[in-house]
């Protein structure tokens, strides 16, 4: 898909009900046009792997999803051998009388006892959008490891040889920065900050995605939502919790929001008990 400008794909993710600001879209854009990774980067919730699978969706690509956490390994990410499947070839062999090692050693490090993680799937895969997601919950090491196969976008598997992208997947590189992530990776990347997004900005979400939504329910759901995000709270609700909320009222047949009903579906918003009683001992739901 050729997409024209940043205001073309502001138009396309609309289409997909994602509402993305000037901001947001012109990064994407120049993402796509320079072939470059996207890091976004922002508060749990604000809408950052929702564009990465909006992205796959109006590019009509298979979103990848390598989801980071502390841990997590080369191995892990990369590719395994079908340790299974490899012994019972060998049986089979045994069992046909093949005695020959030097061709068994090639048999069971053939390319269909190879099982393809993330990121080789997202290499041999074309097109695909790629989404490392929560990089900063993951080690350095792997930090540095995904750097280097970002670079060119190559695999090196000693049995098999080196797998190399002929069109490099697009790429969206996500964290909560629950930690900084070191610069050299974000010098790979093209950045951008996700801010909650403003009241009308919200109220617009909410109606675009909840299309049972009232105007009023809408309004006062991201007002509430606002007061929250202002109080000292653990974890501030996010658009998707924003969506959450909304959709437990209107489960319960709600056109508005009164405090008592808030009150009762507080935990589609907050999802610390500190939160839920420093909300409600502070009267922050009684507001109109």
């Amino acid at each position: 898909m050729d997409i024209k400008s940043p205001e073309k794909l502001i138009e396309l993710l609309d289409r997909h009900a994602y509402l993305a600001d000037e901001g947001l879209a012109t990064a994407a854009y120049l993402a796509l046009k320079m072939g470059r990774p996207l890091f976004l980067e922002g508060e749990a919730g604000v809408g950052k792997t929702e564009l990465a699978k909006t992205l796959a969706t109006l590019l009509d690509a298979p979103l990848i999803r390598l989801q980071c956490y502390e841990g997590l390994d080369a191995a892990q990410a990369l590719y395994d051998w079908d340790f299974a499947r490899q012994l019972l070839h060998l049986k089979a062999a045994e069992a046909a009388g093949i005695t020959d090692v030097g061709r068994l050693e090639g048999e069971i490090y053939d390319r269909r006892f190879l099982i393809a993680r993330p990121l080789l799937k997202a290499i041999e895969t074309q097109p695909s959008v790629l989404l490392v997601d929560e990089i900063d919950r993951a080690d350095d090491e792997f930090e540095a490891f995904l750097l280097e196969v970002l670079s060119d976008f190559t695999i090196s598997i000693p049995e098999l040889g080196t797998v190399r992208a002929k069109t490099p997947p697009v790429v969206v590189v996500t964290s909560n920065r629950t930690r900084e992530v070191h610069d050299a990776l974000k010098r790979r990347c093209l950045y951008h900050w996700l801010e909650h997004p403003n009241f009308d900005r919200e109220v617009a979400i909410l109606l675009r995605r909840l299309p049972d939504c009232t105007e009023t329910l809408a309004m006062q759901v991201a007002r509430a939502a606002e007061r929250l995000r202002q109080a000292e709270l653990v974890k501030p609700p996010g658009v998707a919790e924003t969506l959450d909320w909304t959709e437990a009222l209107l489960t319960l047949g709600a056109k508005e929001l009164d405090p008592g009903l808030a009150a009762a579906t507080l935990g589609a918003a907050l999802k610390y008990r500190e939160d839920v009683a420093h909300v409600l001992g502070n009267g922050l739901l009684s507001h109109g």
